[in-house]
């Protein structure tokens, strides 16, 4: 006899919590009535989530046997949404390690179903001639089907909604070339699906009867190219029909580079999402509506997807982004302690100054900083950084915000992370451009002695090794220049910011681009 599987009330637990899937999926869960444990390497990431309060969040990783048993004591149903998106050779044996703890641990614990997002594979094409990314999701899905809990693997190609990677990599593409020559895979069909789609599946997952354990493809109603996509894309977005020549010679690898010379996407990421367009990915079944019914309109089409994402990217009202998650190969060493440090070497960049103008002013410049807002000194010098961090497979400055004026712990800018923010005091970026070690730039508002506010500054750098040095001493000629002007052009923005006097907001303007245009 069939039962109902887990029911709302019931216990899940959320891996990848701190990624664009994860970020999304657990509101979700929360508003159907589950209570939800987050199981996340860095649970700071989390913290200023607006579902943060009503969830238990708990330190962990994948990969570690003893936290991932711990944060399955008592659950129910256990979502497993994480990948090792690194280009080395061993990404993959890191994922098929992680993915035999899980599903052991969820055995061990009498969890009742696991959840799994994976890649849809082509029909017909032999498992070796996918690409490694696309295989290894392929393996990690069979593992946990193996694993003797009852699992449900939903396989997806291209998801389209604000933020994520195959949304940003159509919409740069699209915007900033009305003339491509393009690979050959913009004339491979592929059946893309809505977050919102691939979000209710997910929950839907959880209340399959206890008898099912198969892998599902879903996707929208759709069957398009990426040249289709790109076309309605411009539709949309009311720019000229682009014209797209596509050539046979650029290979995958050639292909994320271009991406990643183009789009905010760097190689990285941009390389799987470009092998996996190689073939046709296109549903072979649509069984998952006889356990999560579809309803009037669903799932959604290709063109209200696309409307949806651009919608919510307009209105500055995305949550979660495709850079949510760490890059592969930044660093992420955490800032040494004040006020000695025993790590060895440790260069720091200080600057100070008293502003004419509230704390509270002062505040929102630092808030806002980045993205189209600009870094306050020197714009030629920062996006020549950019560019130099693009050309050796960095994330260069394109990734933006996602929001324009509030940040919160986890939040990619630009070519940082934040890494500490304590709102209206202290915000601590960390570097993800590619350095020999670690940097980090913190910016604090204090009261001043006699009214107003104080601001202080500080660029910290921990070389690796005597090329760490010799980059140190090389770029520090510079940091008189850059630093000093970044820390008295957010001084003015702030004094100009709370000025009453007619043409204030002019002179904010003057100061955010004193040395130059903004940065983008």
């Amino acid at each position: 006899m069939a039962t109902n599987g887990v029911e709302p009330g019931d216990r899940c637990l959320v891996t990848g919590a701190t990624g664009y899937i994860g970020g999304r999926l657990v509101p979700e869960l929360l508003d159907a009535g589950y209570r939800v444990r987050c199981l996340a390497r860095s649970p700071e990431k989390l913290r200023d989530h607006p579902w943060a309060g009503r969830v238990e969040v708990v330190r962990g990783d994948v990969g570690d046997a003893a936290s991932v048993g711990a944060a399955m004591a008592g659950i129910d149903v256990a979502y497993y949404l994480v990948h090792a998106l690194g280009t080395g050779s061993g990404f993959e044996e890191t994922d098929r390690t992680a993915a035999r703890i899980f599903g052991a641990q969820a055995r061990a614990a009498g969890v009742r179903r696991l959840v799994y997002l994976g890649g849809l594979t082509p029909s017909g094409v032999p498992e070796r001639e996918l690409s490694p990314h696309l295989r290894s999701r392929a393996e990690v899905g069979r593992i946990l089907l193996a694993s003797g809990v009852p699992t449900t693997a939903l396989r997806a190609a291209v998801i389209i909604g604000s933020g994520s990677a195959s949304f940003e990599m159509l919409r740069y593409l699209t915007e900033r070339l009305p003339v491509m020559v393009t690979p050959s895979w913009v004339r491979t069909r592929i059946q893309p699906i809505a977050v919102r789609d691939v979000l209710r599946y997910l929950v839907g997952a959880a209340r399959m009867p206890d008898e099912v354990s198969r892998a599902f493809d879903i996707g929208g109603p759709d069957v398009v190219t990426y040249l289709d996509m790109m076309r309605q894309y411009a539709a949309l977005s009311g720019l000229p029909r682009r014209l797209i020549l596509p050539v046979p010679v650029l290979t995958p690898r050639l292909s994320s580079y271009w991406v990643g010379l183009v789009t905010p996407v760097p190689p990285g990421i941009a390389r799987p999402l470009t092998e996996s367009l190689r073939h046709e990915v296109v549903c072979q079944e649509h069984d998952i509506a006889r356990y999560v019914p579809d309803g009037p309109g669903r799932p959604i089409p290709f063109p209200s997807a696309l409307a949806l994402a651009l919608q919510r990217v307009r209105e500055a009202k995305v949550t979660t982004r495709w850079s949510s998650a760490a890059v592969p190969g930044a660093p992420s060493d955490p800032l040494p302690t004040d006020p000695e440090w025993a790590g060895g070497s440790l260069y720091t960049d200080r600057r100070e100054l008293a502003v004419d103008a509230s704390p509270d002013a002062l505040w929102r410049v630092i808030e806002a900083i980045g993205g189209d807002n600009g870094w306050y000194s020197f714009p030629l010098a920062w996006a020549v950084r950019g560019w130099l961090d693009r050309l050796v497979g960095g994330v260069g400055l394109r990734r933006g915000r996602r929001d324009a004026e509030r940040l919160r712990v986890g939040d990619s800018l630009d070519f940082w992370r934040v890494e500490e923010i304590e709102p209206g005091r202290l915000l601590r970026l960390r570097a993800e451009m590619r350095l020999p070690g670690p940097a980090w730039l913190e910016m604090r508002v204090e009261h001043g002695a006699s009214g107003g506010a104080r601001y202080r500054q500080r660029a910290l750098f921990h070389p690796h090794g005597l090329l760490g040095h010799l980059y140190w001493w090389s770029v520090s000629p510079f940091h008189a220049f850059v630093f000093r002007g970044m820390a008295r052009n957010i001084a003015q923005a702030a004094t100009a910011a709370t000025a009453t006097r007619p043409g204030g907001r002019a002179r904010r303007q003057r100061a955010r681009g004193k040395d130059g245009p903004t940065p983008r």
